[in-house]
């Protein structure tokens, strides 16, 4: 993955803490559910960033 990837999926995650804080903090249950769902999704993305990563050192050697 590249860069911008990488900038995008920790910008997903940042929208979705966002969210989710905004909708603590407004007690909207379904900003809530849409941040923790954008977090989840910036998270997986990056598990899958860092696995690729990892393979990709390993078979470089």
């Amino acid at each position: 993955m590249g860069l911008g990837d990488k900038i995008g999926n920790k910008a997903q995650e940042a929208t979705g803490n966002a969210k989710e804080a905004v909708g603590n903090a407004t007690d909207n249950d379904k900003l809530k559910a849409e941040g923790a769902a954008d977090q989840g999704a910036a998270k997986t993305k990056q598990a899958g960033e860092h696995l690729k990563d990892a393979a990709k050192d390993v078979f470089d050697k």
